[in-house]
């Protein structure tokens, strides 16, 4: 197999024809130019060069074996300048993997914004219930309801949010409106599968459960909070939902405020490699904003809508924040 650097020294000889000429460009010493080529000559039977005190003069041979050698040169020096500064670049696919309400509800109305602002950046959305395995690469970025515990992730704290009891309202005309905590068991209750729950954030009717001199009854189970979103909705009882799906629906009325208050946080999270391309900073750092101006709506201030981001803040190619964002580089 041929080793590239004697393909180097090979042309530099054969450009310069003198030893000292081509150490001196390829900064080592002359006696291991010679020793190369002698090396390099041995390893192909062929003699290369002639040598005389005038220098050194190819072959037949060795002007053959040059034109291949300039010809594989320039081949490199192509692709090298095809990608390098791929990092640099705000262009491509980026994978977002996000939980499934607050991927269809907050994050895919904010990323038009980013969308303008990079228009050369194709955003796939993973919005699932469940959690996004980023040491299987299933996505670049990851949005989750509880920190993630890989050391190798660059992870931040991405915001808080506020989940809350809802009822429908004319469901709630047609049965006694629970004033207490305790009389929250005459309602039929939507939530969980139990045994399906991808993070212990989301076991937040238990411990109010717990609380009730009666069990309630569920009408309804899902996985999916978007099924008990519609589910509620339908009237088919109440349920805990994120304020930031249901407190702008006046078909959803709050109960038992401010006994059921349930705040819970969202982490972003990438591994190293891929939160330094510079497609992924930029869209981190468009996250961590947006939700920034959007805190009031996600801990459900009924006056508050959701916000979006200034579109002429950004320009292709503009350079995200360093990280001086809390981001951090272990769990």
């Amino acid at each position: 197999m041929l080793n590239w650097q004697d393909l180097q020294i090979f042309l530099e000889v054969a450009r310069t024809e003198r030893l000292s000429d081509a150490a001196r460009r390829l900064n080592i010493d002359h006696s291991t130019v010679s020793r190369r080529i002698r090396r390099f000559e041995n390893s192909l039977n062929t003699q290369l060069f002639e040598r005389s005190t005038h220098g050194y003069r190819l072959t037949d041979a060795g002007q053959q074996l040059r034109c291949y050698a300039e010809t594989m040169e320039h081949q490199a020096a192509g692709a090298l300048d095809s990608v390098s500064n791929q990092n640099l670049q705000v262009s491509g696919a980026i994978r977002l993997g996000v939980t499934e309400g607050f991927g269809t509800y907050v994050i895919t109305p904010l990323l038009s914004a980013f969308t303008d602002r990079h228009p050369d950046v194709t955003v796939e959305l993973l919005p699932l219930p469940r959690v996004v395995n980023l040491s299987r690469h299933e996505a670049d970025l990851a949005i989750t309801v509880e920190r993630p515990a890989n050391a190798e992730m660059v992870i931040s704290r991405l915001c808080d949010y506020r989940l809350t009891l809802y009822g429908q309202r004319d469901f709630l005309q047609k049965r006694k409106t629970p004033g207490t905590l305790d009389e929250l068991a005459t309602l039929p209750l939507i939530g969980y599968v139990d045994d399906l729950i991808f993070s212990d954030q989301l076991c937040y009717l238990d411990p109010i459960i717990a609380q009730l001199p009666d069990r309630p009854d569920f009408s309804l189970r899902s996985t999916s909070i978007i099924t008990q979103l519609h589910a509620i909705r339908s009237g088919m009882g109440a349920g805990i939902l994120p304020c930031f799906m249901a407190s702008q629906d006046p078909e959803l009325v709050p109960l038992l405020e401010p006994d059921i208050d349930i705040v819970r946080s969202f982490w972003i999270a990438a591994r190293t490699e891929q939160r330094n391309l510079l497609r992924v900073k930029l869209l981190w750092q468009f996250l961590k904003d947006a939700v920034a101006i959007n805190q009031a709506f996600l801990m459900g201030d009924r006056a508050c809508g959701l916000q979006l981001p200034c579109t002429g803040g950004g320009r292709p190619g503009s350079q995200p924040a360093s990280r001086g964002d809390g981001d951090q580089a272990r769990a």
